[in-house]
């Protein structure tokens, strides 16, 4: 197994400075999150229908060397880590190429994955031998029936399958998205606590956003933050991560009964941390959204199919970023929530 952490790393005292894309806010870019397909083999309740939706024709779909590429204009522009999320990555079959050919990249970024975990146990060890780092797995209930009532699929027992694997592929720290919904999981937040400090993941509870295809969010049935937290207290000592500890990563930090293990909340509705924020996303049909919640994309695939260079793509990443707003106004008058579903956006 090849292990990325023991290569030669790019000796930083003598290796030209690289361009960094800036916002006129003076945020860095330095993360980009790609979604290699907007399939899933889930239908999670708070991100679209049991009946699905509308899957993007295959002919937009960037392929594998155009993945690569754009990947490759935006590590020359300063991106430094290369987050692979869906849809459900996995669903990809020729992920383990995309996986290797971003790995290889000049720069040497760190790639890692967001996934549903459902087949992450057969094909772990193949993404580490690539060049994966780490996994963030969605698990939202431990419990089968609440699961199928979730997700609409019987597949708890293959998300555990593929957390485990993971941990078994070095695909460290194994950290684990939940997302809690009102009278369904809620009351399993410290059981969820308790099943990760048991096997060493990092958990990470994350406010629901109004990303659905339904575009059924309603913030007075939210779970907050603030929340969360109160029902953690009674079964475990939190004690709170400075704000130098956390950076530019969207989850605030909690030390669990004194370390080092922590938990995480990322209440990006409630306390939003766009003031930091580093990350640009590429879609699977190739636009970039310089927020999560924009409503506007830069069209990257067919200025590629028609012959751009490099750098006029990278120039079109800077128009991108340069046009970002201070903030993604959940909570301003007036706000609309994006065309598109998470599940075509890309965590």
């Amino acid at each position: 197994m090849t292990d990325r952490a023991n290569q030669p790393t790019e000796d930083r005292t003598t290796a030209p400075e690289r361009e960094h894309l800036v916002d006129r806010f003076g945020r860095v870019h330095r993360d980009l999150r790609v979604s290699v397909t907007d399939r899933c083999s889930l239908r999670c309740t708070y991100c679209m229908p049991e009946a699905g939706v509308p899957w993007l024709p295959r002919a937009t779909m960037l392929s594998t060397d155009e993945l690569i590429r754009l990947a490759g204009v935006a590590v020359s522009l300063g991106i430094e880590e290369i987050r692979l999320t869906g849809g459900e990555p996995l669903l990809r079959r020729d992920l383990v190429d995309v996986v290797a050919g971003m790995a290889a990249l000049p720069g040497a970024p760190e790639i890692s994955m967001t996934t549903n975990g459902v087949g992450l146990d057969k094909n772990a060890a193949a993404l580490r031998e690539a060049g994966l780092t780490r996994v963030n797995v969605s698990l939202d209930t431990l419990k089968r029936e609440t699961f199928i009532e979730l997700a609409k699929r019987d597949r708890l027992s293959d998300t555990l399958a593929g957390i485990e694997a993971a941990a078994r592929a070095g695909l460290v720290p194994v950290k684990i998205n939940t997302v809690l919904m009102r009278g369904v999981n809620d009351v399993e937040a410290p059981d969820l606590l308790a099943f990760a400090l048991e096997h060493g993941y990092e958990l990470r509870f994350i406010e629901q956003m109004p990303l659905d295809a339904q575009h059924q969010w309603d913030r007075s049935q939210m779970i907050i933050g603030e929340e969360i937290l109160g029902w953690l207290r009674p079964h475990f000592d939190l004690t709170p991560q400075p704000d130098e500890a956390r950076g530019s990563a969207p989850a605030e930090l909690f030390l669990v009964n004194g370390g080092p293990a922590t938990v995480g909340v990322i209440a990006s509705v409630t306390m939003p941390f766009c003031g930091t924020c580093d990350r640009v996303r590429l879609t699977a049909d190739g636009q970039v959204r310089n927020c999560l919640f924009a409503t506007g994309e830069t069209n990257l695939r067919d200025p590629m199919r028609e012959g751009a260079s490099d750098e006029e793509l990278a120039q079109l990443f800077r128009e991108s970023i340069g046009a970002k707003l201070p903030g993604h106004g959940i909570n301003e008058p007036g706000f609309l929530q994006p065309p598109r579903p998470m599940s075509a956006i890309g965590g």
